[in-house]
């Protein structure tokens, strides 16, 4: 994949001669080449990825539409963004002011010859729609959870920690195919489940467990939650459940392209208010998705943009009753222009073990 012409298309409409990219997340979507260290600039004429010697084979062979250049030991970075800045007559450069660290603004601001100016926004609005490759991968790092899934739930026991079922989720993502765990596995299980992000402890399993994990794969993240039932559930357990997944339903109803972030939150916290649930629903309904597990473009009670053809976000409403239990349901939508596609094939309905 490769996004540098994307980039350069949205200078002008950004009003920008030229974009810095130096998060690592950047300059993997902009070029498909990971690396930790390194800077892309971008101009309507060249770019240019600077890195230094860990990188410099691996970048010539990977990195399309950009010049390769070597940064010697010892030399800053500044000193070679600025050649290139200097030969394009850049004025206007963007940066990414949702990453970068108040040090490394003061440096760049300091030994470049330029305005810099606020555009995370530039990526974040290229970044919400997914290419049919990305969109690919993603499939897939959903296909290995959902394996995942299916493979945990025999071995699920009462004798069983949270610590010890995130072991066994690890591995096995693992060893379906992911590169890593998208992010650290949420389980919790017990009165602990009311905990929405709550750590995993050396607590037993027991009642209402909360399973929140993903497989990362080629970057790209997935992110599913699943709730089951050790033992059976009383009948406030099961209205809970219903409660969540009707209200899950119905967000799921409203998403597609061109519906604002916060409708579809509304539609689905409408369900949860008028159970009567209402001040035990606290997050959003869920966050946009890509190489970050959490991206913009997010159905969240306070996002007032309308999503694009192409987003990919989390649908992941849930009820959490402080000191007794709690109740997450959590899919992928990937959005179009008349609705959206669920990614995560895994059963919604109640498991009981």
């Amino acid at each position: 994949m490769n996004r540098i012409q994307d980039i350069q298309k949205a200078l002008e409409t950004h009003k920008l001669d030229a974009m810095l990219l130096t998060s690592p997340i950047a300059r993997r979507w902009a070029t498909g080449f990971h690396s930790s260290a390194g800077v892309l600039v971008v101009t309507e004429k060249e770019s240019v990825y600077i890195t230094d010697c860990r990188y410099i084979e691996a970048a010539k062979a990977n990195v399309q539409e950009a010049k390769i250049q070597l940064i010697e030991t010892g030399q800053p970075y500044t000193a070679l963004i600025g050649e290139v800045l200097s030969r394009n007559h850049i004025k206007r450069l963007g940066f990414e002011d949702a990453t970068m660290t108040q040090a490394d603004y003061t440096r760049y601001s300091q030994k470049l010859d330029v305005e810099l100016v606020p555009a995370s926004t530039l990526l974040d609005d290229l970044r919400a729609s997914k290419t049919a490759e990305e969109l690919a991968i993603m499939r897939r790092a959903q296909e290995i959870t959902d394996r995942t899934f299916a493979e945990i739930l025999p071995i699920i026991n009462t004798e069983m920690t949270e610590r010890e079922l995130v072991a066994e989720i690890v591995y096995r993502l693992m060893k379906n195919g992911a590169d890593k765990a998208s992010f650290d596995p949420i389980v919790v299980s017990g009165p602990r489940s009311s905990m929405p992000h709550g750590v995993p402890g050396d607590h037993k399993l027991e009642g209402f467990l909360i399973l929140d994990f993903g497989a990362m794969h080629r970057g790209y993240c997935a992110d599913m939650t699943r709730t089951v039932c050790l033992g059976e559930p009383t009948e406030e357990m099961r209205k809970i459940y219903e409660t969540v997944l009707a209200a899950q339903l119905a967000g799921i109803a409203a998403a597609r392209t061109g519906v604002v972030g916060k409708e579809i939150d509304r539609a689905a916290r409408d369900v949860i208010t008028a159970a009567g649930y209402g001040a035990y629903f606290g997050h959003g309904f869920g966050h946009g998705q890509g190489l970050e597990v959490h991206e913009q473009y997010s159905p969240r009670p306070t996002e007032e943009r309308a999503l694009p053809v192409g987003a990919v976000i989390s649908a992941e409403p849930g009820i959490y009753l402080p000191g007794k239990f709690g109740v997450r349901i959590e899919d992928t939508l990937y959005l179009t222009e008349t609705g959206n596609e669920i990614l995560t094939r895994s059963p919604k309905s109640l498991t009981i073990l």
